[in-house]
């Protein structure tokens, strides 16, 4: 398989998304310039038709100092943060708007929001996150779940957090028609009663055996070595579709991916563009330490989950 650059893949995806109509996007709280230039790139590149919500005089307050126009944007003027989360929410169960993106708030706070039981954005799934991520050591881009959401997902958690993430990938990874390959990651690559991770993986991959989790190939226990080295998984005999050629990487636990994709970006190098799924909008997460191809693909990815929804490939 031919490894592609991060510059590669970082046109191609966005390439995926020239034919689509830019997503109208509630962007949650954007009082801080990084913010408005993130929106403004964004919207550069005709992925989001921005609608700022919060704090009228702070959000005018950013753009001056990011020394940016926004006149040509809609503001929703609200009195805080919270109260910009609760409208945000308000606006997309109502389909006013397609996808969200937290600004200068807390997840947390976003977030509750979302998974309230009347906001309307609830589907039958749990919420999770998910990075897309690209590295030019591995041939392809892959995903890490959850490291942002779920603190210590039980059994029935992971399983909807592998299901968000495989919807993913068929909507903004798969180019021709083929199923991902799921690693369950734990310590070790045995069953092992005293290792909860274990014990979750292995009924995992019986559970797509049993079409309980549609989509994909799952396998597991595997650790990390075996996951994304074939060379690895031989060495330690272990035979496997999935073994040194995941598509995704289910964590046991979010500190667990929370270390991985950061170790992965900031000594690696990598790319990791965050979007969250399992609502009936997606939600775009970026960081402040995210570089301008991150912050662009993780709108990309609201785009085609936008579209997918729309056309009806995902509920």
């Amino acid at each position: 398989m031919t490894t592609l650059t991060s510059s590669e893949y970082f046109r191609l995806a966005l390439g995926r998304c020239e034919a689509l109509p830019a997503v109208r996007t509630g962007v949650v709280h954007p009082v801080k310039a990084n913010v408005i230039e993130a929106v403004a790139d964004a919207v550069g590149e005709q992925l989001i038709a921005p609608v700022l919500i919060g704090p009228a005089p702070r959000i005018r307050a950013a753009a001056r100092e990011a020394g940016i126009d926004i006149s040509p944007w809609e503001i929703v003027d609200t009195e805080h943060s919270h109260e910009a989360a609760a409208k945000a929410v308000s606006l997309a169960a109502a389909g006013e708007l397609d996808a969200l993106m937290k600004g200068s708030l807390h997840s947390d706070e976003l977030l509750g929001e979302v998974v309230r039981a009347d906001s309307g954005l609830r589907t039958e799934r749990r919420i999770s996150h998910a990075f897309v991520m690209h590295i030019e050591s591995y041939p392809k881009p892959f995903i890490i779940t959850d490291a942002a959401v779920n603190i210590a997902p039980d059994l029935m958690t992971k399983a909807d957090i592998v299901q968000n993430a495989v919807n993913l990938w068929h909507v903004a990874l798969n180019g021709i028609d083929e199923m991902p390959k799921v690693a369950v990651l734990a310590a070790v690559e045995t069953v092992n009663p005293h290792m909860a991770a274990t014990l979750d993986a292995a009924a995992l991959s019986k559970m797509a055996d049993r079409s309980q989790i549609t989509g994909a190939i799952v396998d597991g226990p595997l650790a990390f070595d075996n996951a994304i080295s074939a060379a690895a998984a031989k060495e330690k005999g272990i035979v496997s579709a999935v073994a040194g050629h995941a598509d995704i990487l289910l964590v046991p636990d979010i500190e667990a991916g929370n270390m991985l994709a950061k170790q992965l970006t900031f000594l690696g190098g990598a790319d990791a563009a965050g979007i969250v799924l399992g609502a009936r909008v997606p939600i775009i997460l970026t960081s402040r330490a995210d570089n301008l191809r991150a912050r662009l693909l993780s709108c990309a990815l609201a785009v085609l989950l936008a579209e997918a929804r729309r056309t009806g490939r995902i509920k």
